[in-house]
């Protein structure tokens, strides 16, 4: 039998012990997170389960079972590979306490994208949204519905989700220079351009993406302080998902 671990599979490594490695190892195909291993999974629809599309490291089995580890929850959790048009990955507008910058959705009409739709149960859940800043009041992320059409999620069977749940940034998104949302690199090139066009990020920071990520784990006032300067520097846009968060972005009612 295959070896299914994480180490084996090289999805063990989590960006919050790595922040370089930031959004971290995804899964080639969908799977069942169940402990250390990624198991093959049936089924792209789990009833009784929230969806949750995972733009950043949520779609990091390492990153994901950390997060599970630090409550101890252990029961699986199952990662569908889905094609979404309407969505693409942005760049938060917030330094993170874990040493990086992370990801956030924008809205990108026509931009396809393969993405993991992650279905929680209510624990986890909870432990996700805890883990995104959604309970608090100043919490860098809220959880928005986003709907169809707005954003299509097709199954690997065909169909397509009547919508899914997303993370969206409470700060914003950085913009390219001209006003539309910065795709998002990886952690390394987008530190490495950040640092070299923001001569005040360097004086906080440091020139390289070591020494962000060394000062950024090391001082949450500091990650504070680099939020303040995106917007200060006018690097600062909408994701356009905005209007999802709060009440108008609740999801139908059940029948």
């Amino acid at each position: 039998m295959a070896d299914r671990t994480l180490e084996a599979l090289g999805l063990a490594e989590a960006p919050r012990d790595r922040p370089l490695l930031y959004p971290g190892a995804w899964p080639r195909e969908s799977g069942l997170l169940d402990g250390h291993r990624l198991l093959p999974l049936e089924g792209c629809v789990h009833e009784g389960r929230t969806p949750v599309l995972a733009i950043g490291s949520n779609a990091c089995p390492g990153q994901l079972r950390h997060k599970m580890d630090e409550f101890g929850i252990t029961s699986p959790v199952p990662m569908v590979k889905t094609r979404v048009t309407g969505v693409d990955v942005g760049v938060s507008a917030h330094v993170s306490r874990m040493g990086y910058v992370s990801a956030s959705p924008v809205d990108a009409p026509g931009a396809v994208r393969e993405l993991f739709v992650i279905w929680l149960d209510a624990e986890q859940l909870a432990v996700v949204d805890a883990s995104e800043g959604v309970p608090l009041p100043h919490g860098n992320y809220g959880r928005a519905w986003l709907p169809a059409p707005h954003v299509r999620i097709e199954l690997a069977d065909g169909s397509v989700l009547p919508g899914s749940y997303a993370y969206v940034n409470r700060h914003g998104v950085l913009h390219d220079g001209g006003g539309v949302p910065r795709a998002h690199p990886g952690q390394r090139a987008l530190l490495t351009g950040l640092l070299v066009e923001m001569p005040r990020l360097r004086e906080l920071f440091g020139v390289t993406p070591e020494q962000f990520c060394a000062r950024a784990r090391a001082d949450r006032r500091l990650c504070e302080r680099g939020t303040r300067l995106f917007a200060e520097e006018k690097l600062v846009t909408a994701s356009g998902l905005e209007q999802y968060l709060g009440a108008a972005g609740l999801p139908p009612p059940a029948p």
